[in-house]
Order: C-alpha cells, then structure tokens, then sequence
C-alpha cells in the first residue's frame, strides 16, 4: 500500500505543513534556459531555415521546405470523416457544448453619456491572430484543441493558427479531426520552442500572431514565458491538481479514481481531499490500494501519489473551506450535500464541480466551461482560459466643448503639480476663458 502524506488541520505545524506538499518549482534550468534562447535567436534572425533545423533535429522531420510543413484543412476535413463515427459524435458533441458556454462569456462594447454631452466607454475587439501550441506524437490531446480553439473562434479571431509536432512523421488524426470541428485557420507540423519562436516572431511561411495558447514540455513553456511582451501568452502552466472536499457520503471508490484521474497526467500532478470524517479517510485510502493494481498508468499515479497527495483530516466544512481558499486548486470537487452553499464561500479555485455526480473528467472534456486552468495556487489572481483571453478593451472618451472646460481644469492642476507644463497647457487651450 502507497504511504500517503496525512494531515490534521489540528496538528500544531499544519499550515507550514501543508505549504511544502504544495510547494512545486517549475522553473527551467540553466541548461534549459541557454538551449530557448539559442533557438529563439534564430528562428527570429533565421525564420523558416531555422525552424527546418530544429524540427529535424528533434522531430526527425523529413521535410525539405516549410511549406512541406504546412497541413491542409482538407486534411484535417479528411481526419474528421476517417475517424471512428464514436469519436466523431463525442467530438462535435463536446464542441457544441464548449462554443454554447463561451457564447455566453463574449464581451460587448458600451458607452454612456454625461450630461454635458461628455461620452465615455468601451470598444470591445478581437485579437487579429492567435496561435495555438499543441502537443503531438502519442501525448495527444484533441480536447485541448477544443479548449483552446474554441473561444477564440467565438471571440472572432480571424485567423487562429495551430502547430503542432509530428515526431517521425507521426501525425494524430484526433488532433487533425479537432482542429476541424473546431475552425482552426492553418495548421503547422511543428513543436518545440521554435514553434513557439515561430508564432512570437513570424517567418516567412508561418505568420506573426498577436497571442500564444496551450499546453506544452519545459522547453516550450520556457519559450513562451521568454516571448511574453512580444506576444501574449495564456499561462505559465504547473502540474495538474486536484483538491476533493467530502463529507463522508460519497462511494469512497468513486473518490479514490477522481484523485486518480489527475495523478494519472504525471509524477508531478497533485491530488489532495479533506475530509471531516477520518473513517472515511481511511475507506479511501483502501479503496486506492484495491484500484491502483487495474490502472493502464499505475505507475505514473503511484509516484505523483507517494510524493504529492495528501489527505488533510479537519473538525469541519468550515476548516475545510479555509485549507481549500489556501491551497487555491486547479479543480475542486464539492461533493456534499449541498455544494452551491459550500461554492459561495469558495474564493480561490479555478474550476468548481458541484455535488457528487460531477467528476472533474466530465469538465475536461465536455460539461462546456474551459479546462484551461490556473495551476500552483494562481487561482488567488488568475482565471480559467475563456473568450476573454481573445479580445481587447479600448477606451473610448468623446469630451463635448462644455465638458472640456471643467474637465480642462482639473486636468491643468493635477498636470502642473507633477510639473509636466505641456500636459496643462494642452487642456488650457481648450479653455474658453
């Protein structure tokens, strides 16, 4: 049986505790750092010549031009007829209902005016061109080509472009049949940080985009955190996690593979549940060491849960509220009685799932809201992916003639007491008297 970290939010070092289990470093090393910057430095000097070098260095691509890395919609169209008709259904299900709950997140733009004719608001507009990282080979994943493709889309992006590596040729059909349904622009069959290189700076074949989304190895997340400034970036993202709170009353089996379902993503993943009830504690612990044994990813699991999970006993759900607010989680899973009492006192989380027929599976791929989520306790300042991540505030400010003499004489005090007389006289000029 895996010896799983226990904690009791009674015990004297608890918090300090409880820190160094979440406690995860995900920054590049050195060796990492030097090997970004080399291939961010050519492929912006370089462009396609570059990014050739690199992908058959490390993807043993065979292509002679950039253009041979380029992926035809009809291609991607082809992958989405060809798949088996059970994919097909639960891709464009999952889709639909990706793109309805988005729907409901685009922004519009608004103005007001002030009695003096003054108008004020905001102009609401889409980024011109995104891309899209996604991983490729065998760790594939089209539903984060759903996640991330979608709410650009709705946000009305006008060209989304998508790369993705194919190691060894090695292309997934799933992920071609996604980027379909989903109404990705271009697709590019390459990975790495020169993609990313490629995105951030443009090339001769693969275009300049305004921002870069999706998930990717520490070279690519290192690239991307590298290019922020020139480009807009999602999120730096750590480990998955997961953070169970419940009461006692759910099968402890179903609780036990809800911890696996983000052990499973790797070592580094984190699965924690709090509990009031200690017996239970313990029934989940049982039936974690009578499940484990039939997972495809046993091992995987067995080292995130021997170095990451934990299970944190309290008096309460109140207690249990405050450790949740503290840890911050990816997703969070109420499952109690009566969860949307329990969700208003919740104010750090990414994502919540309500009550105990709402695995977090069911949100990573088809509930609708997006799996995109803040990791490493961001979730205290940091949001879901959504189609806001796509648009644009501008402000807008119309000052009328009247407005602008009161307006103009606020604005040439404050401006001359930071000394910048220019600021004043501008305003100044407007003035009638």
């Amino acid at each position: 049986m895996i010896e799983l970290k226990q904690l009791s939010a009674s015990q004297a070092d608890f918090w300090s505790s409880l820190e160094e289990i979440l406690a995860w470093e995900g920054v590049s090393d050195d060796k990492v750092t030097d090997i970004v910057k080399e291939i961010l430095a050519e492929v912006k000097s370089r462009g396609d010549e570059a990014v050739l070098e690199y992908s058959r260095r490390f993807d043993h691509v065979t292509a002679e031009k950039m253009s041979d890395l380029e992926i035809s919609l009809e291609r991607a169209k082809a992958a989405l007829e060809n798949i088996p008709a059970e994919q097909r259904q639960a891709l464009e299900a999952a889709a639909q209902r990706v793109r309805q709950y988005h729907d409901h997140q685009k922004q519009s733009s608004w103005s007001y005016k002030e009695e003096d004719g003054t108008l004020l608001g905001q102009q609401v507009t889409p980024l011109d061109r995104a891309g899209l990282y996604v991983p490729g080979g065998k760790a594939a994943y089209p539903s984060s080509v759903l996640m991330n493709a979608i709410p650009a889309k709705v946000a009305g992006v006008q060209e989304l472009i998508m790369v993705v590596p194919t190691p060894n040729g090695e292309v997934n059909e799933l992920v071609l049949a996604a980027a379909a349904v989903a109404g990705v622009d271009r697709i590019f069959a390459v990975g790495g940080a020169q993609a990313v290189a490629a995105l951030a700076y443009g090339t001769e074949t693969i275009p300049q985009v305004d921002k870069i989304v999706g998930p990717g190895n520490i070279f690519v997340a290192t690239a991307k955190g590298m290019v922020f400034g020139t480009v807009g970036i999602d999120m730096i993202a750590g480990p998955s996690e997961i953070l169970v709170i419940c009461d006692g009353k759910t099968d402890p089996d179903w609780i036990a593979m809800d911890l696996f379902s983000q052990a499973e993503h790797d070592e580094d993943a984190q699965s924690i549940l709090i509990s009031p009830d200690a017996d239970f504690l313990e029934k989940v612990k049982v039936s974690i060491a009578k499940l484990l044994p039939t997972m495809e990813r046993k091992e995987i699991i067995s080292t995130s849960l021997k170095n990451r999970a934990a299970l944190i006993h309290v008096d309460d759900m109140d207690v249990a509220v405050e450790v949740a607010n503290f840890i911050a989680a990816e997703h969070l899973e109420l499952s109690v009685d009566e969860p949307m009492e329990m969700a208003k006192k919740i104010r750090h989380a990414g994502a919540i799932f309500l009550g105990r027929y709402t695995p977090e599976a069911l949100g990573d791929y088809c509930a609708g809201p997006n799996h995109v989520l803040p990791t490493s306790r961001t979730a205290r300042f940091s949001s879901p992916l959504g189609v806001y991540d796509f648009q644009k505030r501008s402000s807008l400010i119309q000052v009328s003639a009247q407005g602008a003499q009161s307006l103009g004489q606020i604005a040439s005090v404050l401006a001359r007491g930071e000394s910048l007389t220019a600021h004043a006289r501008s305003a100044e000029y407007r003035l009638k008297d």
